[in-house]
């Protein structure tokens, strides 16, 4: 049973239990009290595990530009020694398969969906030149109303475009960096010193970022979701640079700066928490992925096939009854010489079963579980060419043009009629939302928020 306790709100809340459920609370929630509520408590426990981790971030403010700008030339000098290795012959350092990616791709997802979310509480900040830099920030991070732009429209394009689609394979832990960048979200007011050093964190260029779009595009996905995140988070003059100067801006000027700036370094540290890219990469084991997947499809099969084909005396059926049995019945398969292990699936009955003209189970399977299925079965074969580099095309590949007849809009559009520009924003912001922006009607809410802080500033 979940534990529960009861904040000055007078909402309980769950202090245990599923990340998964807290980020859906968070994200999906209609009550707002409860939301805060629960936000609370996940930055109060996870506040107590980042002040346990080592401090990166630079006590002097005077010296965070050159700290950022020292993290940004060592990530360029480690991506061109990255570079000349694989030049030089060098296998991929992270991908070992296209299944692997579509493994990374499915479990950072959590994080991918909710993208920018840690800063949607600023917005009714607008006003203040302060905030400029951390909301436009979360403005381009929405795309600024272009679904074409909009992180989180790409990413779910990737995702439905690659039929990754397992919320339910994910591990809980791979929810905890999404949820607290929706508590943050719903907590600005409370946890402001915390939510810029978040920021100040989350948009430091990554090596990891680097070579999976280069190891992607490799293997023949769009990683232009990635790319994009190159470029705009420079040291330079991208959200990287935003994040110091939004930090040296927000900064007390008589108050208590030492308290405010441990609590921007706590905010900074918990980006540290959790599963990280490489961690969550290094982590996948083709086997055994193979097995969780068989698994969660085996209570749908263990009883659809005929008895007429056995293997090793027992029917198909028999062998899905159990989940200990299913390496046994992979290792049967193999001795039946229904799958070729390191050769071309093509040449294995299995395979033929699963993916080709008459397939007798085809749809059984998504395309990531094809996936993972091709490339056990392929094991140490490659073809004669590999895959070839991805090449995008114009962004205009994501509609940009929003459906006048969505029924959202609509209502949105009747919500704004006839109100003054500072209560159209008030009406705006929920729109901006987490999990209101990728819509039609967020992506038409943004682009007018735009409009009206440029009229109104």
């Amino acid at each position: 049973m979940t534990a529960l306790t009861r904040l000055e709100t007078g909402h309980a809340v769950p202090t245990t239990g599923s990340l998964k459920h807290c980020y859906e609370q968070l994200l999906l929630g209609d009550d707002a009290e409860q939301r805060r509520a629960l936000a609370r408590s996940v930055l109060e426990t996870q506040l107590q595990r980042a002040a346990d981790l080592p401090k990166e971030m630079p006590e002097d403010v005077s010296a965070l530009q050159s700290f950022v700008e020292q993290h940004c030339a060592d990530v360029a000098r480690q991506y061109a020694d990255y570079l000349s290795a694989r030049k030089q012959g060098g296998p991929r350092q992270f991908f070992s398969n296209k299944a692997h990616a579509l493994y990374f791709l499915q479990a950072v997802s959590p994080t991918k969906l909710v993208d920018g979310a840690w800063l949607y509480g600023l917005l009714p900040r607008w006003r203040d030149p302060r905030f400029e830099g951390l909301i436009g920030t979360y403005l381009e991070e929405l795309g600024e109303g272009n679904p074409a732009q909009n992180h989180v429209v790409i990413y779910r394009k990737l995702l439905a475009e690659l039929g990754v689609d397992g919320t339910g394979a994910i591990e809980d832990e791979r929810y905890l960096q999404g949820a607290i960048q929706l508590a943050l979200g719903e907590s600005a007011d409370a946890f402001l010193p915390e939510v810029i050093g978040y920021n100040l964190g989350y948009e430091q260029l990554p090596l990891h970022l680097l070579i999976s779009a280069y190891e992607l595009a490799e293997l023949g996905i769009d990683p232009y979701y990635f790319t994009l995140h190159v470029t705009i988070d420079n040291a330079s003059t991208g959200h990287a640079h935003k994040a110091v100067q939004s930090v040296l801006q927000l900064l007390p000027i008589e108050g208590d700066r030492e308290d405010f700036l441990r609590r921007i370094s706590l905010g900074y540290r918990l980006n540290d928490l959790g599963q990280g890219s490489r961690a969550i990469i290094e982590s996948f084991d083709l086997h055994a992925e193979v097995l969780r997947m068989l698994e969660r499809k085996r209570p749908f099969g263990q009883h659809m096939h005929s008895d007429y084909c056995r293997f090793e005396g027992k029917t198909v059926n028999q062998w899905l009854s159990a989940p200990e049995q299913l390496p046994g019945f992979l290792a049967a398969l193999e001795n039946k010489g229904w799958i070729k292990r390191h050769q071309d699936p093509k040449q294995s009955r299995f395979w033929q079963l699963i993916q080709g003209d008459g397939a007798a189970m085809f749809g059984v399977f998504s395309p990531y579980e094809k996936q993972l299925l091709h490339d056990w079965i392929a094991g140490d074969w490659a073809p004669e060419h590999s895959s070839p580099a991805f090449r995008r095309g114009t962004p205009g590949a994501v509609e940009a043009d929003l459906p006048a007849d969505d029924p959202d809009i609509q209502a949105l559009q009747s919500a704004l009629e006839g109100r003054a520009a500072p209560e159209q924003m008030q009406t705006l912001i929920p729109w901006l939302s987490a999990h209101r922006h990728a819509h039609p009607a967020g992506l038409m809410a943004t682009r007018r928020f735009i409009e009206l802080k440029s009229i109104l500033r």
